[in-house]
């Protein structure tokens, strides 16, 4: 049993590290650079210039810690079929459960202590001193241990192991980690569940009901109920909005909008094969090269939706006046240039 689970977690893990290749690609590795080095200044100068007003900062402090502390997921590696062939071996699931708790404390344990080191002069501006840090800490690691066995305990259902359960949770913790690698590259075994949204069904009846709009119908359809696609622009336009007011330095905040308006356009590309497994949509009369145009057509309409908020907020936001003009023309070059080569090079 201990080296069936290890074999899949190392498959797992090798996986993981393919896709990780197209995650930290030299764009984005130059713009993490970037970033942690004016998350660096910018640490520095809090910490030379402590404010006098400190609730903001404690506020963070207290904010990081909490979302450190309520990270992590145990991972068991089940699979759909263990509650069929291994139901024998289910009296040692209870020391592979165990382990896997074991392996997530040492791990999401680990990043917590360093974090807060990282964070140890900001204890120390508010004058608590290093045993009190080290108390901090430790209560720290003993609720992150705590919240570890909770949910050690939430895979038995009145002392039985629940594989149901246990492997519905394993599912939804790897399908997690792999929409992460989706934003950046095509991953396969990514599933994706329909949400029927009927307070958005007023968007699909201001749709023009003809012939030629049916697959831009479809495909209006799809972003707005399957999968995380309207989740996903929500979230990355929520972040470059958010980016806009909170960064000072002009060429960053415009940099990282940039990124994600990159990041939103290659995840939509995803919209086009949606309808690959619907046999019944062969079937429509339609005029080959519909499907194509009523794609480009919806991916341009909510890519120009996006970038047009976020210039709106850029005029309104950034000082300098000249990085507009990057922003302006990157962005027509990503809708106008770079999103016709990559439906290319997709139908291709």
């Amino acid at each position: 049993m201990k080296e069936v689970f290890a074999r899949r977690r190392l498959a797992f893990l090798q996986r993981c590290s393919k896709y990780l290749r197209y995650v930290l690609n030299d764009h984005f590795v130059l713009v993490l650079m970037v970033f942690l080095g004016f998350v660096s200044l910018q640490y520095r100068q809090l910490l030379s210039e402590f404010p006098k007003n400190s609730w903001p900062v404690l506020f963070l402090l207290v904010t990081i810690s909490l979302l450190l502390l309520f990270s992590g997921q145990v991972a068991t590696y089940l699979e759909e079929a263990d509650q069929t062939f291994l139901l024998a071996k289910e009296g040692s699931m209870a020391t592979i459960v165990r382990a896997a708790g074991l392996r997530t404390f040492a791990v999401w344990g680990s990043v917590q202590a360093v974090v807060q080191l990282i964070l140890l002069p900001l204890y120390l501006a508010f004058g608590l001193p290093v045993w009190g840090f080290a108390i901090v800490l430790c209560l720290l690691l003993a609720g992150k241990y705590l919240l570890i066995q909770r949910q050690l305990s939430s895979f038995y259902q009145q002392r039985v192991f629940d594989w149901s359960g246990s492997i519905q949770l394993e599912q939804k913790r790897k399908q997690g980690i792999l929409r992460f690698f989706a934003l950046f590259t095509s991953v396969k075994g990514v599933t994706t569940a329909v949400k029927r949204r009927s307070y958005l069904d007023w968007l699909l009846g201001s749709v023009e009901n003809s012939q030629g709009r049916t697959w831009f119908y479809l495909y209006f359809r799809a972003f707005l109920r399957a999968g995380d696609y309207l989740g996903l622009t929500m979230r990355l336009t929520g972040l470059a909005v958010l980016v806009l007011f909170t960064i000072e330095e002009d060429w960053l905040a415009v940099g990282l909008v940039l990124v994600f308006h990159y990041l939103l356009l290659f995840q939509l590309l995803g919209l086009y094969n949606h309808y690959d497994y619907q046999y019944l949509v062969q079937l429509y009369p339609l005029e080959n090269g519909v499907n194509l145009a009523g794609f480009r057509r919806l991916v341009k309409g909510i890519l120009y939706l996006v970038f047009t908020l976020n210039l709106l907020l850029a005029f309104l936001l950034i000082q300098e006046k000249s990085w507009l003009f990057l922003l302006l023309a990157v962005g027509l070059g990503l809708q106008e240039i770079y999103l016709p080569l990559k439906i290319k090079k997709l139908i291709d």
